[in-house]
């Protein structure tokens, strides 16, 4: 495989997330992906997943007329479903979308670094870790007791996921999910307890979804970190490939 951009890197990601945050919706009573030109954005309507997955992806480098067309259909899909708080995803390098949005009102609320790698390129040998048993119902526990609301994404498809649960001591402890689409292996949500972190958990966890990744054909592996988390992935062998601004609407 020839060596890949940072910006078909993000392109491969990109597509991944959104594929994700379907199959997430298809769990989630009336929520969907609405796809327009220049956006797409997910929709969700009823919690728990309304608390965290509205979220639109707006393309890079449109024109001034296609920014416009794509914010507005983003706004739309959202008020036709009553949902009034999301986040607008907009690549740190996109200034000219990034002032279309700030003149509406929109203000940067958080940010995360896009992040990628060619998985010949991943570090770390393949780590020996204490697995609990693949379980549905435990991972989505391990979301509620590291800070998800309870019960999010327990209706979505099991099938549709890779899930890791690390134990430390007897007890699982870190989790990991991943989502192949292509070839690309998305990776998301590593969560460990506080009383186990600082321990490797999260890298290891890391590694072996890439490994894994490997093992099952993909060739690329993607993710967006936390400022916290960034040193870990990059320790496994992902590159930054700038950062992602969440930007939130206006408050009424």
């Amino acid at each position: 495989m020839p060596p890949l951009s940072d910006a078909e890197l993000y392109a491969r990601g990109s597509r991944t997330l959104l594929a994700s945050w379907e199959a997430y919706a298809r769990g989630s009573h009336g929520a969907a992906v609405v796809r327009s030109c220049g956006v797409a954005s997910a929709v969700f309507p009823t919690e728990p997943e309304r608390s965290v997955y509205n979220n639109a992806l707006l393309e890079r480098d449109l024109e001034a007329t296609e920014r416009a067309t794509a914010v507005d259909a983003m706004e739309g899909a959202f008020a036709s479903a009553g949902v009034t708080r999301y986040a607008a995803w907009v690549h740190e390098s996109d200034a000219p979308l990034r002032a279309d949005l700030e003149a509406r009102g929109y203000r940067v609320e958080e940010t995360t670094r896009a992040m990628g790698m060619a998985l010949s390129d991943l570090r770390m040998p393949r780590p020996e870790v204490d697995l609990a048993s693949p379980s549905w119902p435990a991972y989505v526990e391990h979301l509620h007791l590291t800070g998800a609301p309870r019960g999010i994404l327990k209706c979505a498809e099991p099938a549709a996921f890779h899930v890791l649960l690390a134990r430390w001591e007897g007890e699982t402890v870190t989790t990991g999910l991943a989502f192949d689409l292509a070839g690309d292996c998305g990776i998301y949500n590593i969560g460990t307890f506080e009383r186990a972190r600082r321990r490797g958990l999260g890298t290891a966890v890391t590694a072996l979804l890439a490994h894994d990744a490997t093992g099952r054909g993909c060739r690329t592996a993607s993710l967006q970190s936390t400022p916290m988390a960034e040193g870990v992935y990059t320790a496994v062998g992902f590159r930054d490939l700038g950062r992602i601004l969440e930007y939130g609407p206006p408050r009424e």
